[in-house]
Protein backbone atom coordinates (compact mmCIF):
# COMPACT_ATOMS: atom_id res chain seq x y z
CA UNK A 1 0.00 0.00 0.00
CA UNK A 2 1.37 3.43 -0.95
CA UNK A 3 1.16 6.62 1.09
CA UNK A 4 -1.58 7.96 -1.16
CA UNK A 5 -3.63 4.79 -0.74
CA UNK A 6 -3.44 5.14 3.02
CA UNK A 7 -4.95 8.64 3.05
CA UNK A 8 -8.63 7.60 3.11
CA UNK A 9 -7.90 5.08 5.89
CA UNK A 10 -6.07 7.67 7.96
CA UNK A 11 -8.81 10.20 7.39
CA UNK A 12 -11.48 7.75 8.52
CA UNK A 13 -9.51 6.96 11.69
CA UNK A 14 -9.11 10.61 12.64
CA UNK A 15 -12.73 11.59 11.97
CA UNK A 16 -14.66 12.20 15.21
CA UNK A 17 -17.00 9.35 16.13
CA UNK A 18 -18.94 11.47 18.59
CA UNK A 19 -21.79 13.34 16.81
CA UNK A 20 -21.49 16.19 19.32
CA UNK A 21 -17.89 16.77 18.22
CA UNK A 22 -18.92 17.32 14.63
CA UNK A 23 -19.26 20.94 13.63
CA UNK A 24 -22.61 22.23 12.54
CA UNK A 25 -22.45 23.26 8.90
CA UNK A 26 -24.63 26.08 7.69
CA UNK A 27 -25.78 26.34 4.07
CA UNK A 28 -23.49 28.91 2.50
CA UNK A 29 -25.65 30.76 -0.04
CA UNK A 30 -28.62 31.55 2.26
CA UNK A 31 -26.20 32.94 4.84
CA UNK A 32 -24.41 35.06 2.22
CA UNK A 33 -27.70 36.43 0.89
CA UNK A 34 -28.91 37.21 4.40
CA UNK A 35 -25.67 39.06 5.23
CA UNK A 36 -25.88 41.16 2.06
CA UNK A 37 -29.57 41.93 2.69
CA UNK A 38 -28.79 43.01 6.24
CA UNK A 39 -25.97 45.27 5.03
CA UNK A 40 -28.25 46.88 2.43
CA UNK A 41 -30.97 47.39 5.07
CA UNK A 42 -28.52 49.13 7.42
CA UNK A 43 -27.28 51.28 4.54
CA UNK A 44 -30.84 52.29 3.68
CA UNK A 45 -31.66 53.16 7.29
CA UNK A 46 -28.53 55.23 7.86
CA UNK A 47 -28.88 57.25 4.65
CA UNK A 48 -32.64 57.84 4.70
CA UNK A 49 -32.52 58.95 8.33
CA UNK A 50 -29.57 61.27 7.57
CA UNK A 51 -27.41 59.90 10.36
CA UNK A 52 -24.45 62.21 10.98
CA UNK A 53 -21.98 61.68 13.78
CA UNK A 54 -18.93 63.68 14.74
CA UNK A 55 -16.56 61.18 13.07
CA UNK A 56 -18.67 59.80 10.21
CA UNK A 57 -21.57 61.06 8.10
CA UNK A 58 -24.17 59.16 6.12
CA UNK A 59 -26.41 62.08 5.17
CA UNK A 60 -24.23 62.89 2.15
CA UNK A 61 -24.42 59.37 0.66
CA UNK A 62 -27.12 58.19 -1.74
CA UNK A 63 -29.56 55.70 -0.29
CA UNK A 64 -29.72 52.07 -1.37
CA UNK A 65 -33.07 52.69 -3.06
CA UNK A 66 -31.61 55.60 -5.06
CA UNK A 67 -28.70 53.44 -6.18
CA UNK A 68 -31.08 50.63 -7.14
CA UNK A 69 -33.15 53.07 -9.19
CA UNK A 70 -30.02 54.38 -10.92
CA UNK A 71 -28.89 50.83 -11.60
CA UNK A 72 -32.23 50.04 -13.24
CA UNK A 73 -31.72 53.07 -15.49
CA UNK A 74 -28.13 52.09 -16.32
CA UNK A 75 -28.88 48.52 -17.41
CA UNK A 76 -31.39 49.84 -19.94
CA UNK A 77 -28.64 51.77 -21.72
CA UNK A 78 -26.04 50.43 -24.11
CA UNK A 79 -23.19 52.30 -22.42
CA UNK A 80 -23.40 50.16 -19.27
CA UNK A 81 -23.06 46.88 -21.16
CA UNK A 82 -20.37 48.30 -23.44
CA UNK A 83 -18.32 49.36 -20.42
CA UNK A 84 -18.89 45.99 -18.80
CA UNK A 85 -17.80 44.09 -21.89
CA UNK A 86 -14.71 46.27 -22.33
CA UNK A 87 -13.58 45.70 -18.75
CA UNK A 88 -14.18 41.95 -19.04
CA UNK A 89 -12.11 41.77 -22.24
CA UNK A 90 -9.26 43.65 -20.57
CA UNK A 91 -9.33 41.57 -17.40
CA UNK A 92 -9.64 38.33 -19.35
CA UNK A 93 -6.73 39.10 -21.65
CA UNK A 94 -4.42 40.41 -18.95
CA UNK A 95 -5.25 37.66 -16.49
CA UNK A 96 -4.74 34.92 -19.09
CA UNK A 97 -1.30 36.28 -19.92
CA UNK A 98 -0.42 36.60 -16.22
CA UNK A 99 -1.61 33.05 -15.49
CA UNK A 100 0.53 31.44 -18.18
CA UNK A 101 3.65 33.48 -17.43
CA UNK A 102 3.16 33.39 -13.67
CA UNK A 103 2.76 29.62 -13.41
CA UNK A 104 5.74 29.00 -15.69
CA UNK A 105 7.91 31.48 -13.78
CA UNK A 106 6.81 30.12 -10.41
CA UNK A 107 7.72 26.56 -11.38
CA UNK A 108 11.08 27.72 -12.75
CA UNK A 109 11.90 29.70 -9.60
CA UNK A 110 10.86 26.83 -7.37
CA UNK A 111 12.90 24.25 -9.27
CA UNK A 112 15.97 26.09 -10.53
CA UNK A 113 18.62 27.78 -8.44
CA UNK A 114 19.87 29.60 -11.52
CA UNK A 115 16.43 31.01 -12.27
CA UNK A 116 16.10 32.14 -8.67
CA UNK A 117 19.42 34.00 -8.73
CA UNK A 118 18.81 35.70 -12.08
CA UNK A 119 15.16 36.10 -12.96
CA UNK A 120 14.08 35.88 -9.31
CA UNK A 121 16.26 38.83 -8.36
CA UNK A 122 14.56 41.06 -10.93
CA UNK A 123 11.11 39.90 -9.77
CA UNK A 124 11.86 40.70 -6.13
CA UNK A 125 13.07 44.17 -7.10
CA UNK A 126 10.01 44.99 -9.19
CA UNK A 127 7.37 43.22 -7.07
CA UNK A 128 7.09 45.87 -4.31
CA UNK A 129 6.27 48.57 -6.89
CA UNK A 130 2.47 49.06 -7.09
CA UNK A 131 1.23 48.05 -10.52
CA UNK A 132 -0.79 51.25 -10.85
CA UNK A 133 2.47 53.23 -10.48
CA UNK A 134 3.63 51.64 -13.73
CA UNK A 135 0.86 53.31 -15.77
CA UNK A 136 3.14 56.13 -17.06
CA UNK A 137 5.81 53.57 -17.98
CA UNK A 138 3.30 51.40 -19.84
CA UNK A 139 1.98 54.42 -21.74
CA UNK A 140 5.52 55.22 -22.87
CA UNK A 141 6.42 51.63 -23.73
CA UNK A 142 3.27 50.47 -25.49
CA UNK A 143 1.67 51.96 -28.59
CA UNK A 144 -1.83 52.49 -27.15
CA UNK A 145 -3.52 53.10 -23.82
CA UNK A 146 -5.57 49.94 -24.39
CA UNK A 147 -2.42 47.80 -24.50
CA UNK A 148 -1.16 49.64 -21.44
CA UNK A 149 -4.25 48.81 -19.39
CA UNK A 150 -4.01 45.14 -20.35
CA UNK A 151 -0.32 45.16 -19.40
CA UNK A 152 -1.12 46.76 -16.03
CA UNK A 153 -3.74 44.08 -15.38
CA UNK A 154 -1.30 41.31 -16.31
CA UNK A 155 1.46 42.81 -14.18
CA UNK A 156 -0.82 43.10 -11.14
CA UNK A 157 -1.86 39.44 -11.34
CA UNK A 158 1.58 38.11 -12.28
CA UNK A 159 3.37 38.63 -8.97
CA UNK A 160 0.84 36.96 -6.62
CA UNK A 161 0.70 33.98 -8.96
CA UNK A 162 4.51 33.69 -9.14
CA UNK A 163 4.97 33.88 -5.37
CA UNK A 164 2.20 31.36 -4.61
CA UNK A 165 3.37 28.84 -7.22
CA UNK A 166 7.01 29.19 -6.17
CA UNK A 167 6.17 28.45 -2.53
CA UNK A 168 3.93 25.53 -3.52
CA UNK A 169 6.67 23.95 -5.65
CA UNK A 170 9.29 24.36 -2.93
CA UNK A 171 6.99 22.80 -0.34
CA UNK A 172 6.61 19.52 -2.26
CA UNK A 173 8.10 16.55 -0.39
CA UNK A 174 11.34 15.41 -1.98
CA UNK A 175 10.31 11.78 -1.51
CA UNK A 176 7.72 12.21 -4.26
CA UNK A 177 10.37 13.19 -6.79
CA UNK A 178 12.71 10.45 -5.60
CA UNK A 179 9.94 7.90 -6.05
CA UNK A 180 9.42 8.94 -9.68
CA UNK A 181 13.13 8.93 -10.44
CA UNK A 182 13.66 5.49 -8.93
CA UNK A 183 11.08 4.23 -11.43
CA UNK A 184 13.15 5.63 -14.29
CA UNK A 185 11.34 8.93 -14.72
CA UNK A 186 13.16 12.01 -15.94
CA UNK A 187 12.57 15.72 -15.49
CA UNK A 188 9.46 15.71 -17.69
CA UNK A 189 7.95 12.86 -15.68
CA UNK A 190 8.70 14.69 -12.42
CA UNK A 191 6.97 17.82 -13.70
CA UNK A 192 3.98 15.87 -15.00
CA UNK A 193 3.52 13.48 -12.08
CA UNK A 194 4.79 15.48 -9.10
CA UNK A 195 5.26 19.22 -9.63
CA UNK A 196 2.11 20.12 -11.56
CA UNK A 197 -0.44 18.04 -9.58
CA UNK A 198 1.27 18.65 -6.23
CA UNK A 199 1.37 22.43 -6.65
CA UNK A 200 -2.24 22.82 -7.84
CA UNK A 201 -3.54 24.15 -4.48
CA UNK A 202 -0.87 26.87 -4.55
CA UNK A 203 -1.60 27.61 -8.21
CA UNK A 204 -5.28 28.25 -7.60
CA UNK A 205 -4.53 30.20 -4.44
CA UNK A 206 -2.32 32.52 -6.48
CA UNK A 207 -4.92 32.79 -9.23
CA UNK A 208 -7.61 33.75 -6.73
CA UNK A 209 -5.46 36.49 -5.21
CA UNK A 210 -4.20 37.62 -8.60
CA UNK A 211 -7.63 38.15 -10.13
CA UNK A 212 -8.67 40.36 -7.21
CA UNK A 213 -5.54 42.49 -7.48
CA UNK A 214 -5.92 42.73 -11.25
CA UNK A 215 -9.45 44.12 -10.88
CA UNK A 216 -8.17 46.83 -8.54
CA UNK A 217 -5.43 47.89 -10.92
CA UNK A 218 -7.62 47.66 -14.03
CA UNK A 219 -10.24 49.98 -12.56
CA UNK A 220 -7.52 52.42 -11.48
CA UNK A 221 -5.96 52.32 -14.95
CA UNK A 222 -9.37 52.92 -16.57
CA UNK A 223 -9.89 55.93 -14.33
CA UNK A 224 -6.53 57.37 -15.36
CA UNK A 225 -6.28 56.65 -19.08
CA UNK A 226 -9.36 54.73 -20.16
CA UNK A 227 -12.06 55.77 -22.60
CA UNK A 228 -14.43 52.91 -21.86
CA UNK A 229 -14.86 50.52 -18.96
CA UNK A 230 -16.47 50.33 -15.55
CA UNK A 231 -13.67 52.30 -13.91
CA UNK A 232 -13.82 55.05 -16.52
CA UNK A 233 -17.60 55.36 -16.19
CA UNK A 234 -17.39 55.45 -12.39
CA UNK A 235 -14.86 58.29 -12.45
CA UNK A 236 -16.86 60.16 -15.06
CA UNK A 237 -19.95 59.90 -12.84
CA UNK A 238 -17.96 61.32 -9.95
CA UNK A 239 -16.85 64.33 -12.00
CA UNK A 240 -20.50 64.90 -12.98
CA UNK A 241 -21.56 64.68 -9.29
CA UNK A 242 -23.78 61.69 -10.10
CA UNK A 243 -23.16 59.84 -6.85
CA UNK A 244 -25.78 57.09 -7.33
CA UNK A 245 -24.02 56.19 -10.60
CA UNK A 246 -20.70 56.14 -8.72
CA UNK A 247 -22.15 53.53 -6.37
CA UNK A 248 -23.51 51.59 -9.33
CA UNK A 249 -20.00 51.39 -10.73
CA UNK A 250 -18.51 50.44 -7.37
CA UNK A 251 -21.05 47.67 -6.81
CA UNK A 252 -20.59 46.42 -10.36
CA UNK A 253 -16.85 46.14 -9.76
CA UNK A 254 -17.46 44.34 -6.48
CA UNK A 255 -19.83 41.82 -8.05
CA UNK A 256 -17.48 41.17 -10.96
CA UNK A 257 -14.55 40.62 -8.61
CA UNK A 258 -16.61 38.32 -6.42
CA UNK A 259 -17.84 36.24 -9.35
CA UNK A 260 -14.42 35.84 -10.94
CA UNK A 261 -12.80 34.86 -7.62
CA UNK A 262 -15.64 32.43 -6.89
CA UNK A 263 -15.25 30.86 -10.33
CA UNK A 264 -11.53 30.30 -9.78
CA UNK A 265 -12.10 28.83 -6.32
CA UNK A 266 -14.80 26.51 -7.65
CA UNK A 267 -12.52 25.38 -10.48
CA UNK A 268 -9.74 24.80 -7.96
CA UNK A 269 -11.97 22.62 -5.80
CA UNK A 270 -13.03 20.56 -8.79
CA UNK A 271 -9.48 20.08 -10.04
CA UNK A 272 -8.09 19.23 -6.58
CA UNK A 273 -11.01 17.13 -5.36
CA UNK A 274 -8.63 14.16 -4.98
CA UNK A 275 -6.85 15.98 -2.14
CA UNK A 276 -7.88 15.64 1.53
CA UNK A 277 -10.29 18.42 2.47
CA UNK A 278 -7.82 20.27 4.72
CA UNK A 279 -5.16 20.52 1.98
CA UNK A 280 -7.30 22.14 -0.75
Amino acid sequence: MTALDALPVAASRTSPANPIARRITWPSWPVRVAVVAAAVAVWQLLTTNHVALSWIRFDTLPSASAVAERFAQSVRTGDYWLDLAQSLVRIGTGFAVASVLGIAAGVALGRSRTAELTFGTVIELVRPIPAIALVPVMILLLPSSEAGMVAITATAAFFPIVVSVRHAVRALPTVWEESVRTQGGGDIAVLRRVVFPGSLPGVFSGLSVGVGVSWICLVSAEMISGRLGVGYRTWQSYTLVDYPAVFVGMLTIGVLGFLTSAFIELAGRRVTRWLPRGER
